[in-house]
């Protein structure tokens, strides 16, 4: 009973994300504050960016039943077990899980609840969904989250004028977000000296693997066709210009980023 109660709860929570948005996950109360964060809908985030991540992250994420393939989760539990390294990623729907409820530490534990919440999330939520909150929740920097604060703070733009290049660069932050800076002269800046293979992983990820990726999907149209994606964000442009402070389409300098310029002294 107490199982199935736990089935139930844990379904129950799926089906609420499917319009519900959290301002916080765990990672960020775990972070503490100040969280530089705003959400922004689908529809206003950069197809390049949209592209950029299922290439580099998930490419079965349109096609695929269930959250991962049973037989890459098979090697990975065990590869575990023997101590050996993960011979395979995360997919969006266990980084997502893993971000909202779950905490950092690699241990069974963790890894059993991630499987679990991201099976029934990728069971209940269009991939359409996943992929929003997936951009929305991602770590791009020290308490930075989410694309609408990252495009701001890193490129002074909002995310949906966000180039094929700023879009793939983001991506090679997600594993190394602790560490990533903002260049004095704008975008992204990881010190060789401090870690040599995160510093590998934000410029190959910008100027080689994410291209070849997106190019391997058939470019960026094709990449977003496999979740169902066929609009544009500059589709949207008129109900932008209408509402230019819907803070939904992250248009204008979202309060967050604003007060960490400050902090850092960077001027807008």
């Amino acid at each position: 009973m107490t199982l199935l109660s736990l089935v139930v709860v844990s379904e129950l929570a799926a089906v609420s994300f499917l319009w519900f948005t959290p301002p916080r996950t765990s990672y960020m109360l775990q972070d503490g504050e100040p969280i530089t964060y705003q959400f922004v809908s689908l529809k206003h985030i950069s197809r390049y960016a949209i592209a950029a991540t299922i290439a580099h992250e998930d490419q079965q994420l349109g096609t695929r039943v269930g959250a991962f393939p049973v037989d890459d989760f098979q090697k990975r539990v065990e590869a575990y077990i023997k101590g050996e390294t993960d011979p395979s990623g995360s997919t969006i729907p266990q980084q997502l899980v893993k971000n909202i409820f779950l905490w950092p530490d690699q241990n069974g534990l963790r890894k059993g609840l991630e499987a679990v919440l991201a099976t029934e999330f990728a069971l209940t939520l269009p991939p359409e969904r996943l992929v929003e909150l997936y951009l929305n929740y991602a770590q791009f920097g020290p308490n930075l989250y989410g694309v609408c604060a990252a495009s701001w703070y890193y490129f002074k733009t909002p995310p949906w004028s966000m180039t094929q290049f700023q879009a793939a660069a983001l991506m090679g932050v997600v594993p190394f977000p602790s560490i990533a800076k903002r260049a004095p002269e704008g975008g992204i800046y990881i010190d060789r000296a401090v870690n040599p293979k995160s510093w590998d992983a934000l410029n190959g990820a910008a100027n080689v693997w994410v291209p070849k990726q997106i190019e391997g999907m058939g470019g960026w149209k094709a990449a977003v066709e496999t979740i169902g994606i066929t609009d544009l964000a500059s589709d949207y442009q008129a109900e932008r210009d209408a509402n230019p402070d819907d803070p939904n389409s992250c248009s204008t300098w979202p309060i967050s980023v604003v007060q960490r310029y400050d902090r850092e002294h960077i001027s807008r």
